[in-house]
């Protein structure tokens, strides 16, 4: 049997603020929250379905170096174009990395930097 991922973890200043954004974007809903802070985000069918949790951390400060890991999305009820809008409202804002313009994603930042990509497939919802 191979391994799946079931968590992603984000370091970061304030779980709760991104725990709202997060859930905004996935329709995810907050599983569990830590004495320190940390909360766990998920699908409303909690830990161990298809999709993995996302661990929001509680860091005071930023690491050093850039992240290797970052989140992307796609639509499940509507099309890029729209989605980028709903993005952008609920606080995401463009990040350049260098982008030649003619990729099929937008390269999008959370509210505290994280940079992610909304991808142009449109998924089924689960």
């Amino acid at each position: 049997m191979a391994c799946r991922i079931s968590e992603l973890v984000l370091g970061c200043r304030d779980p709760e603020v991104l725990a709202r954004f997060w859930c905004e974007v996935l329709d995810f809903v907050v599983l569990d929250r830590e004495d320190d802070g940390t909360l766990e985000i998920g699908p409303r069918e909690g830990f161990g379905g298809p999709q993995p949790t996302i661990i929001l951390s509680r860091r005071d400060e930023p690491e050093p170096g850039k992240s290797r890991l970052h989140i992307d999305v796609n639509a499940t009820d509507r099309d890029q174009d729209a989605e980028l809008e709903r993005l952008l409202k609920l606080g995401a804002r463009r990040a350049d990395i260098g982008q030649t313009g003619d990729e099929q994603w937008h390269v999008l930042a959370d509210p505290e930097g994280n940079e992610f990509c909304l991808l142009k497939a449109r998924l089924a919802p689960l």
